[in-house]
């Protein structure tokens, strides 16, 4: 008999029946990746939340309850599919959003083009932790990037909390020409968990792929609902090494933003390890749109994009991983190509936020004093018009470590040097017009000025 045809039970205890059947994809499939005409996805509603569980007793019922309820069941796993044509006007869209970020990026000097990384890796490693519910410590986070890229920084927090994340998202387009391995994998996983725990303090497997079965459900508990299971335990290692075969050989025959998509989905699918495998997904994301971008620093990551749109994001992924999608990827492409269009856009406002701080030093450096330095320098590190309620003069002082008459002797000094320009506010006139004035008295806040350095 072929041994295509033979169903493989999941493991016991997990699910506790057979009247389901699973495709042993690790027999006799290759993993060629061709184009057929899209068919319809499956409209499954973005859960509220998501979460790692293992605990399935009461979710079993609802599992048992689907002959094929995932992508990975079918006998065509894992032969994805999609239509170029559909997404033609998509990768368009896509590459010419790239194009121009990279003709930005050649504008930059080498220490500016440090600078956006910089802010670029910050912005991807806030954004990943987010995704998972993980808030970091910004300075921590800033203080391990500028380590990591050798940029000189004054302020020394403690950052063994983040080092292992920054370590993961630097060495996944650092080492982008170097082969990829389930030892590169697994090294990942355990950088991003050193002490052996995820973020509720449960104790997790690291460094190896996980031990037992994994789903991701939403819900209260008792009461939850199943948004993915991940393939059967037993199946796993066949399974991540064709993954990584296809991810080593691919790189030449496909588009590389197709292929960038195909691999997040391919390996959040997997689900591999006990914790960590989404940001691992679009750490291995980024890699291939390293790999893709040139031998030149990858301007771009996708994590903010996909925090941005996180509801959208979990839907696609539920829709392009039901058995109903049929292994067509041509929505969820079509989704992953329009969100790299809008990480390029975003990463082209971090380039013109460098240049303009880079521009504001280039006229102000010599006529400040330390203190001024220091405040205009969190000012400028933050992205124009999000630094909440402006420079005050109670914030100064705290800022610089100085008395509240020096800290307001300061901000109107560099109001008058043109480093600051009070913030405004609409006040209506007894006529009923609508006037523009500065904030005023203890009201009093500034801000540098990004309408004239944006230009």
């Amino acid at each position: 008999m072929d041994p295509l045809d033979q169903s493989f039970e999941t493991p016991k205890p997990v699910i506790k029946t057979t009247d389901y059947k699973i495709l042993d994809a690790s027999k006799g499939i290759s993993p060629a990746l061709h184009q057929i005409p899209p068919s319809e996805p499956a409209t499954v509603p973005p859960p509220p939340m998501m979460r790692l569980g293992k605990g399935f007793a009461s979710l079993i019922p609802d599992l048992e309850s689907q002959s094929q309820r995932w992508v990975w069941q079918l006998r065509e796993w894992p032969e994805f599919h999609w239509d170029m044509g559909d997404l033609a006007s998509a990768l368009a869209a896509a590459r010419q959003a790239q194009g121009r970020l990279q003709m930005a990026g050649r504008v930059l000097a080498p220490s500016l083009t440090r600078d956006a990384l910089a802010q670029v890796l910050k912005d991807e490693g806030m954004s990943t932790s987010a995704i998972e519910g993980e808030s970091l410590n910004p300075e921590s986070l800033s203080a391990s990037i500028a380590r990591h890229l050798g940029i000189p920084w004054d302020r020394t927090p403690d950052t063994r909390d983040v080092d292992g994340l920054i370590s993961v998202l630097r060495g996944a387009t650092e080492r982008r020409e170097e082969p990829l391995s389930l030892q590169a994998l697994c090294a990942w996983q355990a950088e991003l968990f050193p002490c052996g725990r995820s973020q509720d303090l449960h104790k997790i497997t690291t460094g190896s792929l996980r031990p037992e079965e994994v789903i991701v459900a939403h819900g209260p508990y008792g009461r939850e609902t199943v948004d993915f299971a991940g393939v059967p335990r037993e199946h796993l290692e066949p399974q991540i090494d064709r993954f990584i075969e296809w991810f080593n050989t691919s790189r030449d025959n496909m588009d590389g933003l197709i292929r960038a998509g195909q691999t997040h989905l391919w390996f959040v699918t997997l689900h591999p390890f006990d914790d960590g495998n989404g940001r691992i997904a679009r750490a291995l994301t980024d890699m291939a749109i390293a790999q893709d971008w040139g031998p030149s620093e990858c301007l771009f990551r996708m994590s903010y994009q996909i925090l941005a749109v996180r509801k959208d994001y979990y839907g696609a992924l539920q829709n392009a991983q039901s058995a109903e999608s049929g292994m067509d990827t041509t929505q969820w492409l079509k989704w992953f190509l329009t969100q790299v269009a809008a990480a390029c856009r975003h990463a082209e406002q971090t380039i013109m936020h460098v240049l303009a701080k880079a521009r504001f030093w280039a006229e102000h450096r010599e006529n400040v004093n330390d203190r001024q330095r220091k405040v205009l320098n969190v000012l400028l590190d933050t992205k124009p018009g999000e630094y909440k309620g402006g420079m005050t003069t109670k914030k100064y002082a705290i800022i610089a470590e100085c008395p509240n008459i020096t800290a307001s002797r300061d901000l109107s000094d560099l109001v008058e040097k043109g480093c600051l320009e009070p913030l405004m506010r609409e006040e209506k006139e007894e006529d009923g017009r609508l006037s523009v004035r500065p904030l005023g008295g203890r009201s009093s806040a500034y801000d540098v000025p990004w309408s004239r350095l944006l230009v």
